[in-house]
Formats: structure tokens, sequence, C-alpha cells
């Protein structure tokens, strides 16, 4: 299974970074949610490692369980930068800077799904009016926002359509708790998904894609503004933009079904920016 070619291939290569000094400078620090990485020990030491030797300086990652910690973390210095999602990014945009967008499948663009267990009749969204619901993160667009602000758009919300929601904090355990049942539907991010489809297929077995939003903008990595210029920062920038040209570099962007990390524009999160508006105009 590829996800476990991924943690075969960090734990072997994981003695690769660079070790920790007594008396070396302060490390730079990336905030990560487990939304992505699902805490997997040995992929976040292998991932320390290879941005520590890269940047030639030691990396510190650090997780937390809510897009809201990590982003809070980002704007008070907690951490030097972040991948994030574009909702949040949106959100304090006037604080944040883009120094890298992951390219899927050709494009920096991803779906949200609706997905539900294949025997449920249901053909969209209205059919699950007062039934269970699986959320991934109130921050996340694919997670959360695109459901909700669909629901927005009929004039309803997710408090009073659904007769029962949950957070998962995590794409997998969204597609998790359909499965087994727990709940009739989900909102989760399509590239974890499909990535789910080939990796792990008798975990989306069990689940059918009932509808998916429109292409966005996948989720970033971000600075705050004032320290994007910095050093460090942009060293880090530097090594998410040549991952691709190192073999080493290319092997971790295939485990994880990326192409590469490009440059970021804001106009890539205009529909994540107008199911905001959608979403604040009903409230």
């Amino acid at each position: 299974m590829k996800r476990r070619r991924f943690l075969k291939y960090f734990a072997v290569t994981g003695a690769l970074g660079m070790p920790r000094l007594a008396g070396a400078a302060a490390p730079f620090r990336l905030g990560l949610t487990p939304v992505f990485l699902d805490n997997d020990a040995i992929v976040i030491d292998r991932l320390r490692s290879l941005v520590s030797a890269a940047m030639g300086e030691p990396v510190e990652l650090i997780q937390r369980r809510t897009y809201q910690e990590i982003t809070a973390m980002l704007l008070d210095g907690s951490v030097d930068a972040a991948w994030i999602c574009g909702y949040p990014f949106l959100q304090h945009r006037e604080r944040l800077a883009l120094i890298g967008v992951p390219q899927w499948r050709g494009r920096p663009l991803y779906q949200s799904y609706l997905i539900a267990r294949p025997d449920d009749p249901a053909t969209g969204l209205g059919d699950f009016a007062g039934s269970t619901h699986a959320f991934s993160d109130p921050d996340r667009n694919s997670g959360y926002l695109v459901t909700a602000s669909d629901l927005a758009r009929a004039g309803r919300s997710v408090e009073t359509f659904f007769g029962r929601t949950i957070f998962t904090y995590g794409h997998r355990n969204v597609v998790r708790s359909v499965a087994g049942g727990l709940t009739r539907s989900g909102s989760v991010d399509g590239y974890v998904w499909e990535s789910l489809s080939q990796g792990e297929p008798d975990l989306t077995r069990n689940t059918r894609v009932v509808g998916k939003s429109e292409w966005m903008g996948f989720p970033p990595f971000a600075a705050r503004s004032d320290r994007a210029g910095a050093p460090d920062v942009r060293r880090f920038e530097g090594f998410l933009k040549t991952l691709h040209e190192s073999e080493a570099g290319r092997d971790v962007l295939g485990l994880l079904y990326l192409d590469r990390i490009v440059d970021g524009d804001v106009a890539l999160f205009g529909s994540i920016a107008q199911r905001m508006a959608d979403l604040t105009g009903q409230r």
C-alpha cells in the first residue's frame, strides 16, 4: 500500500536530518494540523529532518489539533510558517502572506466532496436533512465552509438542517465516520479522499461521492506578512519550491500524491471568499 511505503521511506531515511546541537540557533518552526499528516510520528520526524537538511538549520514541526490553534500561533509568532487552508488564510488576509501552494494533478486546485455510504439513496445535499453529518474542522474550507455555504445559499443553516453534526479534526476520520455508519454523510477534502482511494482503498470502498464543489485554491503554506521577507522564511520558501528537483523530494511529493509546490496567487481563493461572504450574509 502506498501509505505503508510512505512510512517505510521515512523510517529508513530518517537519519539524514541534522542533529540539534547545544547552543544552536533557535529552530525554524513550522505549524501543522493532523488534518493532513494524521499524526504519524515517523512521517513528522522525517519531514522535520528533510526540511532541516535542506535549510541548513534545525526545524521544529509543531502540531495542534485544530486550524484555529495553528492560525493563532502563526499570528502571534509562535510558529514561523504553517500549512493551513484557504479559509483561515482569507480570514486573516491582511496579516498573512502566501509562500507556496501545492500542485495536485497538474493544478494548484482541489474540491470538497460530500460523501455517504455506497448503499445510501441520496443524490444531493438536500437529501440529508435531519440526519447526522461529519465535518473535519470549523475553520476548514472543504471540511466545513463548502457545505455550510451551500446550505446558506438555500436559506438553511448547519444547525437547523442536520439532526446532529460532529467535528472529527481529520479528513480520514470523516471517511471513517461515514464508512462505519457513525454519521450518514460527511464533508471531506477531495484530495484526501482520492489519495485514500489509491493508498487505502479498503477505507473509501465503504463510501461514495454524492457531490463535488467547484475547483478551489489548494491549502497553502503561509507566513505572517511582516515576516515573509525574513531570511529563514525565504529559505523555507526556497525549499518548498525546489522540492521537486531532488530525488528525495520527488519521492516525498509522490507519496503525498503532489506534483510540486508553486507560487501562490490570492485569486486562486476567489470562490472561497465568495462562500465566506455567502455564509456571513446568512448570519
